[in-house]
C-alpha cells in the first residue's frame, strides 16, 4: 500500500473524470436553474419588483459552488482523509455557534442559520459532508477495528450522536436522518458485520420514535401525512397543493411557466417543493428525467466506491459510498415529500433547489467524486505492477 501511495504522489497525471458523473450533475444542476427561475418568478416580483431576484441569487451560487469544486477538485483525496478529527471539530462549532444568542438566525421557528452579510450559513449541509469525512477516515484507521470489535463500533456513533443532538435543538430532523444514514452506510459498505447494526438500527429506531412522540408538531404532521384531504387548509395545506401540482401536469405537464400552483398556493415552490413544479410544467416524463438523473448519479458513485474498496483505496471507497448515501436518502426524502408518501419535512433536492448552502455543498460533493474517480483510474493503471512489487518485497 505505501508503494502505491508513493507511485500515486510521484506521478499525480490527472484522468478523465467519469463522464456519468459529471454529465448527471450537470443535468441536474441546469434543470435545476431552468425550474427555479419558473417556480420563483411571482413571488420574487411580489417580493422584490424582480421576477429574475431569485434566479440572479441562484445562478450566483452555482458560480461560488463551480469554483469552490474546483478547489476541491485540485487537492488530492489523502488531505480529506487527514483532515477527519479537524472536520468534525469544526461541525460541532458549526453547530454550537448557530445556537448562541445573537448569532444564530431564527426563520419559521428554526435556528440553522449565522447571518454573514450578504449570505447566511448553514451549518448544517456542510456537516452532512464533515460527518461522512470522519466516518470513511476513522474506519480506514488500523487501530479502529470496526470489523470485530463493537466498542471500536459504537465510539464514532457516540460522537455524531451529539452532533445531531445539537442538530435536534435546531431543530433541523431532516439533516438529523440524512445524517444518520449516510455514516450508517458508510460503516456498512467498509465491513463492518450485520451483527453490529442490529441493536444499533433497533435503539435508533427507538430514539426516532421517542423524538417523534415528545413533539406534538411532528406527531401531527404524521397524522395530517397519512390522510392530508382531511385538513387542506391546515396542516395538510402544503401536501394538498403539491399533489394537485401533479394532477395538473398528468404526462406531458402544462408547458414551462405555465404552473398554476406556484401562483402563491405552493408554499416553498422554489425549495423543497421544486419537484412538484417540475410535474406540473413538464409533466410525469420531465419528472422521470429527474428521478434518471438521480438514479445515475448515485449507482455510479456507489459502483466507483467499489472500484476503490477493490484496489485497495478504504478511504476512497469510504468517502464515495458515503457521498452516494447522502444525495440519495436526501433525494429520496425531497421527492418523497413531494409526492406524498413521507411527512413533510424542511430538505432541499441536491442540485436543484434554491439555496445557497445546500448548493454549494452539493457542487462540493460532486468535484470529490470526480477527484476519487480521477486518483482511482490512476491507481488502476499501476495497480498490476504495485502488486507484483508487493509479491516481490515479501519473498
Amino acid at each position: 500500500m505505501n508503494i502505491m501511495a508513493r507511485n500515486l504522489r510521484q506521478d499525480d497525471q490527472a484522468c478523465p473524470a467519469d463522464l456519468f458523473i459529471l454529465g448527471s450533475s450537470a443535468l441536474l444542476l441546469l434543470i435545476g436553474w431552468v425550474m427555479v427561475t419558473s417556480a420563483s418568478s411571482e413571488i420574487a416580483a411580489r417580493n422584490f419588483g424582480n421576477p429574475f431576484w431569485y434566479t440572479g441569487r441562484h445562478g450566483l451560487y452555482i458560480f461560488i459552488g463551480l469554483l469552490t469544486g474546483a478547489l476541491a477538485l485540485m487537492l488530492p483525496i489523502r488531505v480529506w482523509q487527514r483532515s477527519g478529527w479537524a472536520l468534525l471539530l469544526l461541525s460541532f462549532f458549526l453547530l454550537v455557534t448557530v445556537l448562541v444568542p445573537g448569532l444564530g438566525r431564527e426563520v419559521n421557528g428554526a435556528v440553522r442559520w449565522i447571518p454573514l452579510g450578504l449570505f447566511n450559513l448553514q451549518g448544517s449541509e456542510f456537516v452532512k459532508l464533515f460527518s461522512v469525512v470522519f466516518f470513511a477516515a476513522y474506519v480506514v484507521n488500523p487501530d479502529n477495528r470496526v470489523n470485530d470489535s463493537f466498542v471500536c463500533f459504537a465510539k464514532p456513533l457516540a460522537l455524531i450522536s451529539l452532533l445531531l443532538v445539537l442538530l435536534l435543538v435546531q431543530p433541523d430532523f431532516g439533516a438529523t436522518v440524512v445524517i444518520i444514514t449516510a455514516v450508517i452506510g458508510v460503516l456498512f459498505f467498509s465491513g463492518a458485520p450485520m451483527r453490529f447494526f442490529a441493536p444499533t438500527v433497533l435503539s435508533g429506531s427507538a430514539i426516532v420514535a421517542l423524538l417523534v412522540v415528545m413533539k406534538p408538531y411532528r406527531l401531527a404532521r404524521i397524522l395530517t401525512f397519512t390522510d392530508p384531504w382531511k385538513h387542506p387548509f391546515d396542516g395538510g395545506y402544503q401536501l394538498t397543493q403539491a399533489l394537485i401540482a401533479f394532477g395538473r401536469g398528468e404526462w406531458f405537464g402544462l408547458g414551462l411557466g405555465n404552473s398554476v400552483q406556484k401562483l402563491f398556493f405552493l408554499p416553498e415552490a422554489h425549495t423543497d417543493f421544486l419537484f412538484s413544479i417540475i410535474a406540473e410544467e413538464l409533466g410525469i416524463v420531465g419528472g422521470f428525467v429527474i428521478l434518471a438523473g438521480f438514479s445515475v448519479l448515485v449507482i455510479k458513485t456507489l459502483l466507483l466506491g467499489k472500484r476503490a474498496y477493490q484496489i485497495e483505496l478504504p478511504f476512497h471507497g469510504g468517502l464515495a459510498t458515503g457521498i452516494g448515501v447522502l444525495f440519495g436518502t436526501q433525494a429520496l426524502i425531497n421527492l418523497g415529500v413531494n409526492l406524498g408518501l413521507l411527512p413533510t419535512k424542511g430538505l432541499t433536492l441536491p442540485l436543484m433547489s434554491y439555496g445557497g448552502n445546500s448548493l454549494i455543498v452539493s457542487c462540493l460533493l460532486v468535484a470529490l467524486l470526480l477527484r476519487i474517480d480521477m486518483e482511482v483510474k490512476h491507481q488502476m493503471k499501476i495497480y498490476p505492477a504495485a502488486r507484483r512489487n508487493l509479491r516481490d518485497a515479501r519473498r
